[in-house]
C-alpha cells in the first residue's frame, strides 16, 4: 500500500518534505514546474482555444443539413405535383452544372494555349471542338443575357425561355427528348437548302468550257437528284473546279453563297463580302477539325461524339446508329483531308452531296 501511494505521488508531481509532509510543486520549483514533472492534465492545451471554432461549425453544419433537407423535400413535391415543370427544373439545374463545368474547362484550355503559345488549329480534336461549340453557345446566350438586364425583366425572360426553349436556350438546358426534336427541326430547316445547292451546281456546270468536266459535274448532280450516294472519287476528280471560276468561294454567285451559309447555320442576311468571309472562316475551322479528327482516329470517338461530328458536317445523325456515323465520317475524312485550303468550296458542297441520300442509298 505504501509503495502504491509513493508511485501515485511521483506521477502527480508531489514532493515530500521533511518528515514526509507533501510539498507543493510551485514552492519546490517556483511558479512553473518543469514539463516532465507536471501532471498529465497540465500538458493539455486550454479547452477554450477550440471551443469558439467548434461551436461556430455546429450551427453552420446544421443550417447546411436543413437546406439540403428542404431542397430534397421541394424536389419531391414538384415531382409529385408538377411533373412537367419538375422535368424542366431538373434540366435547368443539370444544364447550369454542365455549363459551368465546361466554362472551367475552356478557361483551362485557353490558359494552356496562352502559356504554350498554341494556335487553335494546333489543339487536339476534343479541345478544338469544345472551343468551337462553346463559342457558338455563348453567342446564342448573349441576347438572353441582355434581355434580362433591366429590373424585373428576368421574370419575362424565364417565361420566354419556357415558351421558346429551342430559340432561346442553349443545348445544355434541353431535355433528351427536346434535343432529338430540336436537332430534327434544325436539320429540316437546313435540308431545305440542299435542293437549291444541287440545282445551283447544275446551272453553273452548264457554263463550263471543258466538255469532259461539264459532263462529269452534270452526271454527279443528276446522280444525287435521283437518290444515289456519290463516290468520293467523283468529288475528288472535280476538285480543281472549286478553286476559281465558277465554283470557288470568291467566284460563286451571291445566291449560292447565301444557300451554303444556311447549310452551315450561318445567317444569310449580310452583305456579300461578309457572307463570303464568314463562310470561308467556318469552312477553314471545319477543315482543321477534320485534320485533328483524322489524327485522333474515328474509332476513338465516343458514340455521342461521332453523332455530333456527323451533324455539324451536314448529316442528320439523330436517328443513325454509331456504326453508320463512323462509316460516314470515314468517307468524309477521305475527302476533307485530301483538300487544300483553297478548295474549301468543295467542302461546303460536299456537305450536301454526301449527306442528301445517306444511308438510303449507298449505290454508286
Amino acid at each position: 500500500m505504501a509503495l502504491l501511494l509513493l508511485c501515485w505521488r511521483c506521477r502527480s508531481g508531489v514532493r515530500l518534505g521533511p518528515g514526509g509532509a507533501p510539498v507543493p510543486a510551485a514552492s519546490f520549483y517556483g511558479a512553473f514546474p518543469p514539463p516532465d514533472l507536471r501532471p498529465h492534465w497540465a500538458l493539455r492545451p486550454p479547452a477554450y482555444q477550440f471551443s469558439a471554432k467548434a461551436n461556430s461549425k455546429k450551427p453552420l453544419s446544421a443550417l447546411v443539413s436543413k437546406v439540403k433537407y428542404m431542397n430534397e423535400k421541394y424536389k419531391k413535391y414538384l415531382e409529385r405535383t408538377f411533373p412537367r415543370f419538375y422535368q424542366l427544373y431538373s434540366s435547368f439545374l443539370k444544364g447550369f452544372k454542365i455549363f459551368f463545368s465546361e466554362a472551367k474547362e475552356i478557361r483551362r484550355i485557353k490558359g494552356n494555349m496562352s502559356r504554350k503559345n498554341i494556335k487553335f488549329h494546333q489543339l487536339p480534336y476534343r479541345e478544338m471542338e469544345r472551343l468551337r461549340q462553346f463559342r457558338r453557345d455563348v453567342i446564342k446566350a448573349i441576347p438572353v443575357g441582355i434581355l434580362s438586364l433591366p429590373p424585373f425583366a428576368n421574370y419575362l425572360v424565364l417565361l420566354l425561355m419556357y415558351l421558346f426553349p429551342r430559340q432561346l436556350l442553349i443545348r445544355h438546358f434541353w431535355t433528351s427528348k427536346q434535343q432529338a426534336e430540336f436537332l430534327d427541326t434544325y436539320h429540316n430547316m437546313r435540308k431545305e437548302a440542299y435542293t437549291e445547292v444541287v440545282d445551283g451546281l447544275m446551272q453553273l456546270s452548264h457554263s463550263l468550257a471543258d466538255q469532259q468536266l461539264r459532263k462529269q459535274m452534270l452526271d454527279l448532280c443528276k446522280k444525287v437528284q435521283e437518290g444515289f450516294h456519290p463516290d468520293i472519287k467523283d468529288l475528288k476528280a472535280a476538285r480543281t473546279l472549286f478553286v476559281g471560276h465558277p465554283f470557288g468561294i470568291q467566284r460563286l454567285r451571291v445566291q449560292q453563297v447565301k444557300v451554303l451559309s444556311r447549310v452551315l447555320f450561318l445567317t444569310p442576311r449580310l452583305p456579300s463580302l461578309f457572307l463570303r468571309y464568314r463562310l470561308q472562316n467556318h469552312l477553314s475551322e471545319l477543315h482543321h477539325l477534320d485534320q485533328a479528327m483524322l489524327k485522333l482516329g474515328v474509332g476513338e470517338l465516343s458514340d455521342e461524339e461521332a453523332q455530333a461530328a456527323c451533324y455539324i458536317r451536314g448529316l442528320n445523325s439523330v436517328h443513325l446508329s454509331p456504326l453508320l456515323c463512323r462509316l460516314w465520317l470515314t468517307q468524309w475524312l477521305t475527302l476533307s483531308c485530301s483538300l487544300k485550303d483553297s478548295e474549301a468550296s468543295l467542302l461546303a458542297h460536299g456537305m450536301v452531296l454526301l449527306s442528301t441520300n445517306f444511308p438510303s442509298s449507298s449505290k454508286g
